[in-house]
């Protein structure tokens, strides 16, 4: 059995496993206090659902304009430094949200701390793909997304314990993280961006251009549009969760931690397993398969009164994230041209920060305005027009098949 996972994991490069261990480290720092922020942010400044979500919106609003140049950038000088720039930036950003004691100058903060994430998403996710060939992908997405799980199975239960104390000693863990990630990549890291594309010396204007042979890619854009629905679910999930279940059921941060940490353990445990399961079925049957699950995670949210229902519905949501997300990715990267890899995952990572900017704000005022329930039946929603949007993915892609035969 050692030897087969000696096998196993010496056909990964050593600058993947370098990427893997910097990613625990990170995420075991930053979700000690990012599943909490919005409780964090709503006692502190003593704010409505509504308006403590408003400070995710300004943070995903600023990550899809920095997410659009992202891609440009990383094309053109490469992955490396931008990860690093943005690692470093982001632990910077939380040391200043422990000195954040108002309103403006805490969406200031969330703001720019939008800005630097999108640029390490883009830069892994374009050097993933340098690293790897076609039929490896799917696996190295899988196993990068354990990484990201290991930190988060360790962190939140942390932080659930420690933040009773002090959110100081979250932030700063988070801080220390990223700025430690950053570091390793500096030093230890090399640039995979491919032999001749970083000769070109066009104009960023003109990079932005490039775009458009991505917006005009229509199996492209039909998987950024589908995918962005799961993510407006999901991100339901992710940042009013938290909050809807302290101040409507009473349940504390020491306990809401196990959320997370239960999703995380699931991602580290059977993501490998899934995914190569699921590896030899269509990749839009899969990803079809995979949003059902987002259809019934929220509805068990909505149903539910306690503990156990809630963490039900994390299970259940996250069968779905097991099946979708490391899909979708090598999808995406596999519809990139070489020479615009950047701008193409770049428009895939914006579905989080759309998703962010309008389902949690939505979900606040439907909470104010309507019952408490109700952001969650929206989410229900999000996940029917996921599978139909998969559904009809399939069916063009099928047609287009028959077509050509």
């Amino acid at each position: 059995m050692i030897n087969r996972l000696q096998r196993e994991f010496s056909q990964y490069p050593r600058q993947f496993w370098l990427i893997f261990v910097g990613m625990a480290i990170a995420m075991t720092g930053s979700t000690m206090i990012w599943p909490f922020l919005m409780i964090y942010a709503s006692d502190k400044l003593s704010l409505s659902l509504a308006a403590a979500a408003s400070l995710m919106s300004i943070n995903a609003v600023t990550g899809l304009v920095s997410a659009i140049i992202a891609g440009p950038i990383v094309d053109r000088l490469g992955r490396k430094w931008v990860m690093v720039v943005s690692l470093i930036g982001n632990g910077v950003c939380y040391v200043f949200l422990n000195q954040a004691s108002s309103y403006p100058v805490f969406a200031l903060i969330m703001g720019i701390s939008g800005a630097f994430s999108p640029l390490y998403q883009v830069g892994s996710d374009a050097m993933l793909a340098d690293l790897f060939p076609v039929g490896k992908r799917a696996d190295a997405y899988a196993l990068y997304r354990m990484a990201r799980n290991i930190g988060v199975a360790a962190g939140p239960a942390l932080g659930g314990l420690v933040l009773a104390r002090s959110y100081s000693i979250g932030l700063f863990s988070a801080a220390a993280g990223y700025i430690f990630y950053g570091l390793l990549l500096l030093l230890f890291a090399r640039e995979t961006l491919p032999e001749g594309i970083n000769t070109e010396r066009s104009s960023l204007v003109r990079q932005l251009r490039g775009y458009w042979q991505a917006l005009t890619d229509k199996a492209f854009m039909s998987l950024v549009g589908a995918f962005t629905l799961i993510q407006m679910t999901a991100s339901l999930m992710w940042v009013l969760l938290s909050v809807y279940v302290k101040t409507e059921y009473g349940i504390p941060e020491r306990l809401y931690g196990w959320l997370p940490t239960t999703n995380a353990l699931m991602v580290v445990f059977l993501q490998v397993l899934i995914t190569r399961k699921t590896r030899s079925y269509p990749e839009v049957r899969v990803m079809r398969w995979g949003s059902v699950f987002y259809i019934f995670a929220p509805l068990i949210v909505a149903l539910s009164t306690g503990f156990w229902g809630f963490w039900l519905a994390m299970v259940v949501m996250t069968l779905g994230e097991l099946v979708v997300v490391p899909r979708t990715s090598a999808y995406a990267a596999n519809l990139a041209p070489i020479d615009k890899r950047g701008r193409y995952m770049s428009l895939y990572g914006l579905s989080w920060n759309v998703a962010v900017g309008i389902s949690p704000v939505l979900g606040g005022f439907l909470s104010d305005r309507i019952c408490h329930q109700a952001p969650w039946w929206a989410g229900a929603v999000f996940g029917l027009l996921a599978v139909i949007a998969f559904w009809t993915m399939s069916k063009n892609s099928s047609t287009e098949v028959s077509t050509q035969s």
